[in-house]
């Protein structure tokens, strides 16, 4: 697949389908694969924050990696999360990545260690080019309690093996400056992974977003990618409306951290699109939960 750069429109991080805390939901994987591109999605996105990847083994990791190339035979790209806190790991990961057809890896700082900047870059000079594709930096901050400052994206874009950034740390405003900050690489993809201001982002001159939204509705999250290129204001404002429900809604079902991915599993296993099994830590919801994730549904008018 010949992916021209900067890489845009919606790229679904996609959950990973267990049977149990570590065995993949074959069918389930392949449902959800056929659902998105059905949807119409420009990408799919596996092993990051949705995916679990952190509670996942390496064993199940390969797997996934292999399954999803093969059902997604080159249709659309595939990104691959390959970060571990072991450096040797996360090479590994991305070898294996390359080897199954994927299109591209996405790595974050490494894992429990805190990192200086300095530090922070010096890794990312170390590891990327020793990785056989083009990588994408993903800052989320909440989790990897490193956070990317925009001088040092700078820097990092310097590397030129790095072809994007995929944004969670909810702070607009300091994307925003870190695509301004890199507005001579034209080539260099710039994502959202908030998607309660995907549109604005979007409207604005970001080139699109790895929003977990579009693992439920992905034809809601290309539609309003469209709208905000098209700059149909009124279309942006309905569409996003809805990504507020869900926002507000399944997202916080629950009263931990965890609830926007519980809630998510228990609608995608309502859907009948894969079970609501998790890794540990986490279990699913019960009962009472999914009977509100039933109503908010029901509520949810998408098409």
């Amino acid at each position: 697949m010949n992916v021209i750069y900067p890489l845009k429109g919606i790229i679904p991080p996609l959950v990973t389908p267990l049977s149990d805390t570590d065995r993949l939901d074959v069918a389930g994987v392949e449902k959800l694969i056929e659902h998105v591109i059905a949807g119409g999605v420009h990408g799919l996105y596996i092993l990051g924050t949705t995916g679990e990847s952190p509670s996942l083994s390496h064993r199940l990791k390969k797997e996934l990696i292999a399954r999803t190339c093969r059902l997604v035979k080159r249709r659309i790209p595939v990104l691959v999360g390959v970060s571990d806190s072991s450096f040797a790991e996360s090479i590994e990961l991305s070898e294996i990545a390359a080897m199954e057809g994927a299109t591209a890896v996405v790595i974050t700082p490494s894992f429990y260690f805190l990192q200086g900047q300095s530090e922070l870059l010096e890794y990312l000079q170390h590891i990327v080019p020793r990785m056989p594709l083009p990588v994408f930096y993903y800052n989320i901050p909440i989790y990897t309690k490193v956070a990317l400052e925009p001088a040092t994206a700078v820097q990092m874009a310097e590397i030129r093996q790095i072809v994007g950034i995929k944004d969670s740390s909810s702070n607009l405003a300091y994307f925003k400056q870190v695509q301004y900050l890199l507005k001579h690489r034209t080539d260099f993809s710039f994502l959202l992974g908030t998607e309660e201001y995907l549109g604005e982002f979007v409207l604005t001159g970001g080139h699109g977003g790895i929003p977990c939204g579009a693992n439920l509705f992905p034809r809601l999250f290309v539609d309003l990618y469209h709208a905000a290129v098209n700059r149909d204001i009124d279309k942006i404002r309905a569409l996003q409306d809805k990504i507020m429900y869900i926002s507000t809604t399944i997202y916080s079902t629950g009263l931990h951290p965890s609830s926007f991915l519980k809630g998510l599993k228990g609608t995608l296993s309502l859907l009948g699109i894969c079970s609501d099994a998790m890794a540990e830590p986490f279990t699913p919801f019960r009962a009472a939960e999914r009977d509100k994730l039933k109503t908010f549904l029901q509520q949810l008018k998408v098409v």
